[in-house]
């Protein structure tokens, strides 16, 4: 069982990072709540630059930029086409090419099961958010199930924060949103009412009107639906 305090702190801690080691710290922390092998936040620009932070083992982190596997990995390739969360069996790996990439990344304890949530931000940005495990496919489907609001939140913060030490590539600033903006946008976005969205934050639903309506008008939207279409389009929030 899992708590729920220690993610909130794990959370707070991510806010509060001022560099590149406190992300790879926190990456580390948040691997260890989810109880997986392996959690990353990869960059790739649209030059083919590559940047994050994780836990893979660094010898794989070298075998795989100097073979350049940013152009077989199908987990780039096939999130790149993407816009919501996606267990790594919906991705294409009938290809001898992919694999071998597959074999490899298993052979350096990858793990033979991921999750991957595709960000896209300002600017054409283009991030990844993964956990990867080694387990059977039912055990990581109950895995998915539970975890799956905790990860995409935790993705859109990695995010921010790596957003924060790119200035070149931050957000408009009548874009940024608060991280309990965020939330409330993005459990809207997820299909929630505003009663379910209030109760999930424990909030009142006067508090939640208060958020939405500042998102709204940071947003330039006309109503709740076009924030949340914009916050979406915006890579502000993901679901």
């Amino acid at each position: 069982m899992k708590d729920g305090s220690e993610f909130i702190a794990i959370l707070e801690a991510l806010e509060q990072a001022s560099d590149l080691r406190g992300l790879q710290a926190v990456s580390e922390r948040m691997r260890d709540y989810f109880k997986v092998d392996h959690l990353i936040y990869h960059w790739v620009s649209g030059g083919g630059d590559q940047y994050g932070c994780g836990t893979y083992d660094q010898s794989w982190v070298q075998r795989y930029v100097e073979q350049d596997y940013l152009r077989v990995d199908p987990v780039i390739l096939g999130c790149y086409q993407r816009f919501h969360p996606v267990d790594w069996k919906a991705l294409n790996w009938s290809s001898k090419a992919a694999q071998a990439f597959r074999a490899e990344a298993i052979a350096y304890g990858v793990g033979n099961q991921g999750f991957s949530v595709p960000i896209r931000g300002p600017s054409g940005q283009f991030a990844l958010f993964t956990v990867s495990h080694h387990c059977s496919d039912e055990a990581w489907a109950d895995f998915v199930e539970i975890n799956r609001r905790e990860l995409i939140l935790t993705a859109h913060y990695f995010n921010e924060k790596a957003l924060e030490f790119e200035p070149d590539r931050a957000p408009e600033t009548s874009r940024a949103l608060s991280p309990r903006e965020v939330d409330a946008m993005t459990f809207l976005a997820m299909g929630y009412s505003r009663a379910q969205v209030a109760d999930t934050l424990s909030i009142s639903e006067h508090t939640l009107r208060v958020y939405i309506e500042s998102a709204r008008f940071k947003l330039g939207a006309a109503n709740t639906t076009h924030a949340v279409a914009r916050a979406l389009q915006h890579g502000l929030i993901i679901v």
